[in-house]
């Protein structure tokens, strides 16, 4: 009878009830505000479902996210499973995947079609510059801050490359949550900043109809842009390389089993690595911190600075085209994409229901992916990587 209470009391005490603390429990209910976003409200999904259950997995089960180690008896005990996952981050390998698969996905026409984009989407970057500075006034080093700022791109695999080339590993978690938090809330974050900085009668604006752009123009503009960013930049050879590598799968027009490799079946495989090992270092004791809040706060001044920039640089457009030019599209230079150019859609549509400035959007939007990649390049320079 004795032997049957001790197994009970054992089998009852290797519950996680007996394991979690407060700040799980607060993790666990973050997570389930993220898959409820995800799930009912539709906040991209594809994003937030992964990191949310990776978020619920570690907070439930911390061992799941563990490292190798060995005991005090010598035994050797392997990491756990996501902890595997987190080292393919670490190691920049499923950032630049995702860079690849993105590529293959993205029609770089409204660009080509438009060249002023490049300038809108450079203006979004100003919030990553304006954060860097407050992250140093906060207390971080050089090389914390610039992995940090560069949040404000809204591009979470450009966010973790950084902390890895900067080796920044343990603010590493903080930082990818940050990033891919901000890029599933782009719909909640950007248009009170676009109304606020727009009249009603801007955000009416319409724009002519984008020039086609021919096969060759499309063929060539992934070459030249690697031969160009790369000579200048070498360190943003593995993003700006599988970008521009995707992006030739795609429009070549010979190798569709890649294109459709690329944007299909390896794309989901590192969303799912990716998205559940960033969620699963979200265990309460590395998220729950003054340096995590820090992380959040400075991560959402950049977005909210990087928005503003391009809102008000489109602005500055609107102006000089005499009305020609719908300051919403300069918001679309962050790099989220296609989110933040669906943004731009939607509230010039919600001004005026005939208004479609999705294709113009675009522009800026894809803009922002290579200018997000470009200060991740000059961080990297700067700091000597």
């Amino acid at each position: 009878m004795l032997s049957i209470s001790e197994t009970l009391s054992n089998l009852v005490h290797q519950t996680a009830f007996f394991n979690l603390t407060w700040g799980n429990y607060i993790m666990i209910l973050v997570a389930a505000v993220l898959l409820f976003l995800a799930i009912k409200k539709g906040f991209e999904p594809l994003l937030l479902v992964p990191i949310a259950f990776g978020m619920l997995l570690v907070n439930i089960y911390p061992e799941i996210f563990g490292q190798a180690y060995v005991d005090e008896n010598g035994i050797h005990h392997a990491a756990g499973l996501l902890q595997y996952f987190f080292k393919l981050d670490e190691w920049a390998i499923l950032p630049s995947l995702i860079f690849l698969g993105v590529g293959a996905m993205t029609d770089f026409g409204p660009l080509i079609a438009n060249p002023m984009s490049f300038l809108l989407g450079a203006a979004a970057q100003v919030g990553i510059y304006v954060a860097y500075f407050l992250a140093i006034i906060f207390g971080f080093n050089g090389d914390a801050a610039a992995a940090i700022t560069i949040i404000g791109g809204a591009d979470g695999p450009t966010s973790i490359f950084l902390c890895g080339k900067l080796g920044q590993t343990e603010l590493m978690g903080p930082i990818a949550v940050a990033a891919y938090s901000y890029m599933s809330l782009v719909p909640l974050i950007q248009p009170p900043i676009m109304k606020l900085l727009t009249t009603e009668e801007q955000r009416k604006i319409k724009m002519t109809q984008l020039r086609d752009v021919s096969k060759l123009e499309r063929i060539l503009f992934p070459i030249i842009i690697t031969v160009v960013v790369c000579l200048i930049l070498p360190s943003t050879a593995p993003l700006v390389g599988m970008l521009m590598l995707g992006n030739l799968f795609r429009e070549c027009g010979v190798v569709n089993q890649l294109k459709e490799t690329s944007s299909n079946a390896l794309m989901y495989i590192v969303v799912i690595l990716l998205g559940t090992s960033v969620g699963a270092s979200a265990s309460a004791e590395n998220f729950l911190n003054l340096v995590t809040l820090k992380i959040i706060a400075l991560g959402l001044i950049a977005f909210v600075c990087g928005t503003a920039g391009g809102v008000l640089f489109g602005q500055l457009f609107r102006i000089l085209s005499h009305n020609k030019i719908n300051p919403l599209i300069g918001a679309a230079g962050v790099s989220a994409v296609p989110m933040a150019a669906r943004v731009s859609q939607k509230v010039g549509e919600e001004a005026d229901p005939t208004n479609f400035l999705l294709m113009h959007a675009m522009g800026p939007n894809v803009a922002g992916v290579i200018g997000t990649a470009v200060a991740a390049g000059v961080f990297m320079a700067v700091f000597g990587v």
